[in-house]
């Protein structure tokens, strides 16, 4: 098994239903946690080389740049609609993420039977 890919898809996954619970509870320390834990997501996509790792990477970039806004949207004007609308952005692409890892997973597997 191996644990860096495992690592990396449990934060993907988490990024996922930390963002999922924002939208269901909207508060600041959901939407914190939400984007903290797509940081950590972030970053550690960045050691990861595969065939989509680059996909991997910008989807992640893409909801790190819904989610900390969103977070200071929320923070500093109080616009819990417009912050909404950015978590949902960052839960679009966090299933995008979702989908390129099970696809690498897939091709992976494939390359294992031959």
């Amino acid at each position: 098994m191996d644990w860096g890919k495992v690592t990396y898809i449990f934060f993907s996954l988490m990024s996922l239903t930390t963002t999922a619970g924002f939208l269901y509870e909207q508060n600041e320390i959901a939407l914190f946690i939400a984007a903290g834990v797509n940081v950590i997501s972030t970053i550690l996509k960045l050691g990861v080389k595969n065939l989509l790792a680059a996909e991997l990477l910008a989807s992640s970039l893409v909801a790190d740049l819904h989610l900390i806004p969103a977070f200071m949207v929320l923070t500093f004007m109080n616009d819990i609609s417009l912050a909404i609308s950015l978590a949902i952005g960052a839960v679009v692409a966090n299933v995008f993420s979702i989908a390129l890892a099970l696809i690498e997973s897939a091709k992976s597997q494939d390359k294992e039977e031959f």
